[in-house]
């Protein structure tokens, strides 16, 4: 059982795993950082605490950003689209937001276009 607020959970559109997928971005220069996987109870706690908590899909648990790395996202406002099936987090990140060390996971690579 959830600890979402009843009127927020009504309103979202979660995927068949019931998920919502999570864009993180950097509230004060609009860089995107990361995307991650929220069901109910990890986006209460993420509202609760004001600290980035997702949904691992790999090892099926809650993980909060930060908590082994030290590169905690500390949560400025949380969004709903007009879908009401995806969410924006505005973070202050602190450190690597991508798992490989890089400060966003779009870092990689960038394709071409024409």
């Amino acid at each position: 059982m959830s600890s979402l607020d009843p009127a927020i959970a009504a309103r979202l559109k979660r995927s068949v795993d019931g998920l919502v997928p999570a864009i993180v971005q950097q509230h004060d220069t609009g860089e995107v950082l990361m995307l991650g996987w929220m069901d109910d109870e990890a986006l209460a706690r993420t509202l609760a605490t004001g600290r980035a908590t997702y949904w691992s899909r790999s090892r099926q648990e809650y993980w909060v950003k930060g908590a082994t790395s030290g590169h905690h996202q500390w949560v400025k406002e949380v969004r709903l689209d007009c879908d009401a099936d995806t969410l924006l987090l505005k973070v202050d990140q602190v450190g690597a937001a991508c798992h490989t060390g890089d400060r966003t996971c779009f870092d990689a690579d960038l394709l071409p276009t024409s």
